[in-house]
């Protein structure tokens, strides 16, 4: 039996649409594995200068900075945001919490 040559079109768009939906998948899981990468830096940097040069410091607080940064744009690329003391993701804007 022949397929309709619409048929054959609807086909290929269909299987098209799939092979997109599944290769965009692993490059989100690679993007969120860097955004924790550098998460976690931030904030031993931020635990470094605290330890080193007081809770209070001007180094300390450009390492908060620092970490919001990268907090805010792991969060605009994901919508979410990694948790480095508590190993976890977060699914909220609410680092200012934590």
């Amino acid at each position: 039996m022949k397929t309709p040559r619409g048929g054959r079109w609807l086909s290929a768009a269909l299987i098209a649409v799939l092979a997109g939906s599944v290769a965009v998948q692993p490059a989100h899981a690679d993007n969120r594995g860097k955004c924790q990468r550098n998460l976690e830096k931030a904030e031993a940097k931020l635990d470094q200068a605290v330890r080193q040069h007081g809770e209070r410091s001007r180094q300390a607080e450009q390492r908060r900075r620092d970490l919001a940064n990268a907090r805010e744009k792991c969060w605009n690329e994901n919508h979410a945001w990694y948790n480095a003391h508590d190993r976890q993701w977060h699914n909220d804007r609410d680092w200012d919490r934590h």
